[in-house]
């Protein structure tokens, strides 16, 4: 039995037709069967036709667009015996001896390894000794290494001095998923070609032939699902239209899909997501119970949702250019509902479900964990935007000054109850009760602003850094010490060298940090000069000179005559009032001493 696109299988014992799967039985097996891939087709039969052939290809891309079929392809294309050299086509005609024992992967010529399973630098050493030899049965000796980036490290050297100098009669295809792992010494002997993930309306055009092909009904929404479904890749997309089939006996039902998919229904989705952004947790929770009950997968909810907030963010920005005609009505009433979010709080929410999805995927509990995104989403109405935190800071900073106190305004707009969750979500916080109280802020404003009026001007660096640890500021003030030179002071003004190890926060937060505790505004420059040593440096040298100076001293030095093996280990301060009693105790101590015990 032969297929439509020139492949073959064998009859089973008892006479039936056996069923072989789409994407073996619909594989392209000519350049014009390959779909989404014109360009690299346009080289490839340039080249060909020109004979501009290269000692080796490497294809890569996603799982499923054709690499391997693409490789099988040019194999025919450079040993085809029976088209039409005149005509000057180099398409496969797939009825030679060459191309049916190519496709059948029986011809002699044409070596398919599996670089996966086959990675150590003996099998490449097969190859190396194989090229010496030329073709058989046809005009090229073809290699085909799957997956090649498995190849272990010592394979590809073997493989290089050949890569770059083979016979004439021989060709390397390589194909893999992981072009990063190809070392670049194997790539500059290669011609790359990068196949792009298939458009999803190349996939529904592409489906729905192969559906008519196998004389199955499909619903056309039903295929636009499996090719969104497929991410591009023609196997995954034929895979799922073959589990489809079998699940529709015969026929390819949206419901269906949808059941196989786990998908949501759509106006299910639409329904949550005004929901969520609406801030009616109690109805979008009945949704989402409802939506999990019937089995929809968590993951795909959360990935719906990001969907929708994503073209809801850019049907705000293209709306004006009327770029929204094709939306679907159900999508239109939504942008239309929503349009009082603002995009600063769509890209909130987008953040949040981005981490969200994340935890479902990792979580032992995903419709827990895509629960709780969908309850951050929506109480991240609560949180005012940081730049209206910002202003509002400001303005209690001015009022107490003006008041000469440290009283602050109290956050958020006027009083007003109303407002609905969904203006304060990407509204204003101003009057008529669109503005959301922050109770627990205003004590925190009142510290910043005590704190801020408190604090005397620093004079030098060092009282600069004794800020931080006076703030509680551990961490920055052991990288003020340890990590930064001062180079200039002036009044609001620090030229600083920063040292390696310091982290990239460290001038964003000194200078933050400097306004809001002395009331004015500091300019920090940072330059490569020399500048002064270290805080920590400077402690450092003050101790060594201590240490010095005592080891100087004479009592030090008759100390260290009668033990000589004696160190100093510490200096303490002098007492301000000398302790009689230890004194007496001290010489006491020291005549009690054996005259051979030494002290440490």
């Amino acid at each position: 039995m032969t297929t439509l696109f020139g492949e073959t299988e064998p009859l089973p014992p008892s006479g039936g037709t056996p069923y072989r799967v789409l994407a073996r039985k619909y594989r392209p097996a000519t350049f014009a069967e390959l779909i989404g891939q014109e360009a690299m087709v346009r080289t490839l039969t340039n080249a060909i036709q020109s004979g501009r052939l290269p000692q080796a290809w490497m294809l890569t891309g996603v799982r499923g667009i054709g690499k391997t079929t693409t490789a099988r392809i040019i194999a025919k294309a450079l040993n085809c015996t029976g088209r039409d050299a005149l005509a000057g086509s180099i398409e496969p005609c797939n009825q030679c001896d060459s191309c049916r024992a190519i496709t059948e992967d029986r011809f002699v010529d044409v070596q398919e390894l599996d670089a996966a399973s086959r990675t150590g630098v003996d099998d490449i050493r097969e190859i190396v000794e194989g090229v010496r030899y030329g073709p058989v049965a046809g005009q090229y000796k073809i290699y085909i290494l799957d997956e090649v980036h498995m190849l272990s490290k010592n394979a590809f050297n073997a493989l290089l001095k050949t890569l770059e100098e083979p016979p004439p009669h021989t060709k390397f295809i390589f194909a893999t998923t992981e072009i990063r792992k190809v070392p670049v010494t194997v790539l500059s002997r290669c011609q790359r070609f990068d196949l792009r993930r298939i458009e999803s309306a190349e996939l529904v055009a592409h489906f729905t032939r192969l559906a008519g092909l196998e004389d199955v009904s499909a619903d056309p929404d039903a295929i636009t699902l499996i090719a969104h479904a497929a991410d591009g890749s023609v196997r995954d997309g034929l895979s799922l239209l073959d589990q489809a089939i079998a699940l529709g006996n015969g026929s390819v039902i949206l419901a269906d899909v949808k059941a196989m998919l786990g998908l949501a229904d759509r106006g299910a989705s639409l329904d949550l997501c005004r929901h969520v952004l609406s801030g009616a947790m109690e109805a979008a929770l009945t949704g989402y119970d409802q939506m999990i009950k019937v089995g929809t997968d968590p993951l795909q909810i959360l990935q719906d949702m990001a969907e929708l907030i994503h073209r809801l963010t850019r049907a705000q920005i293209l709306t004006s250019n009327g770029a929204l005609g094709d939306e679907p009505e159900g999508e239109k009433q939504l942008f239309t509902d929503l349009a009082a979010i603002k995009i600063p709080a769509l890209t909130r929410a987008w953040q949040i479900l981005l981490k969200g999805i994340g935890e479902t995927q990792s979580s032992s509990q995903p419709a827990m964990a895509a629960e709780m995104a969908l309850i951050r989403v929506a109480y991240a109405a609560e949180l005012p935007p940081p730049s209206d935190l910002i202003k509002q800071l400001r303005e209690q900073r001015e009022a107490a000054r003006a008041e000469g106190g440290v009283e602050a305004a109290p956050l958020g707009g006027g009083g007003g109850g109303g407002g609905s969750k969904a203006s304060r979500f990407g509204g204003s916080n101003g009057g008529g009760g669109g503005g959301v109280r922050m109770l627990q802020a205003q004590p925190m404003a009142e510290v910043v602003q005590a704190a801020s009026l408190a604090a005397p001007m620093p004079q030098t660096f060092r009282e600069v850094a004794e800020l931080f640890a006076t703030n509680r500021e551990g961490g920055l003030y052991a990288e003020l010490c340890r990590y930064v030179h001062l180079v200039r002071m002036a009044a609001g003004q620090l030229t600083l060298r920063v040292e390696r190890g310091a982290s990239a926060h460290l001038v964003g937060r000194l200078g933050q940090c400097l306004n809001e505790w002395t009331g004015q505004r500091w300019m920090i420059a940072v330059v490569d000069e020399e500048g002064l040593p270290t805080l920590a440096q400077e402690d450092e040298a003050i101790v060594k000179g201590r240490h010095e100076r005592a080891a100087a001293h004479p009592l030090m030095q008759a100390v260290l005559c009668a033990f000589p093996e004696a160190k100093l280990m510490t200096l303490e301060p002098k007492p301000a009032v000398p302790d009689v009693a230890m004194a007496a105790e001290a010489e006491a101590f020291m005549a009690a001493l054996p005259d051979d015990e030494e002290e440490e």
